[in-house]
């Protein structure tokens, strides 16, 4: 009797602590490996990130709104327009060292000129053929599909990338989950040469 009774306490006992840790696992806010959210509710979190991040305040080009200018919510994303040519900007003076474009999607400072991304799955011209990983990577790494080239200014990849990844994720699966829109971003210019 007195085993059967310490069998059962022992029992008892790896069964609390079993519920306790699956509990802690699954519990939001603890820590302990998350498990992977739905699909549709990492698309939700994604959106709210990008409207709170402010994503569309570069990536969306803008337009002269009855309050003044606002992001076109029609091309949301989208980049910089292909076809909003620009002539080349006017050298930095004095304390002012940088120059937006109209859009606010192109950017010239001592980097060069930089022009936004399109951010939606168009396969040809955004991040259609990009992976989670190649994403992640652009954020943590500051470089362009997470190997390439520097991302300029003004793109915040030092605040992206010190999300976690399951935000990280969850941008990159509201951006896949968006309409594609063609529309080939120009290539960043670099400064000109110092002639000194």
């Amino acid at each position: 009797m007195k085993r059967n009774l310490v069998t059962m306490f022992l029992m008892v006992s790896s069964m609390a602590a079993f519920s306790g840790a699956l509990v802690r696992a699954v519990a939001p806010g603890t820590q302990g490996a998350a498990a992977p959210a739905p699909q549709k509710t990492r698309v939700e979190r994604g959106a709210h990130l990008v409207r709170t991040m402010g994503c569309n305040d570069c990536h969306t080009p803008w337009k002269m709104g009855p309050k003044g200018p606002e992001p076109d919510m029609s091309r949301a994303l989208t980049g910089h327009p292909s076809d909003f040519i620009l002539r080349p900007p006017p050298p930095p003076s004095g304390p002012w060292i940088g120059h937006t474009a109209a859009t606010n999607t192109a950017f010239a400072g001592p980097w060069g000129v930089s022009f936004t991304a399109n951010l939606t799955p168009d396969p040809e011209t955004g991040l259609g053929k990009w992976t989670e990983e190649m994403f992640i990577a652009t954020m943590r790494t500051g470089r362009h599909e997470g190997k390439g080239r520097p991302l300029l200014p003004p793109m915040p990849f030092q605040i992206l990338g010190a999300l976690e990844d399951e935000d990280l994720k969850s941008v990159f699966a509201y951006l896949q989950s968006l309409a594609p829109v063609k529309n080939r971003v120009p290539a960043p210019v670099d400064p000109p040469e110092d002639k000194r």
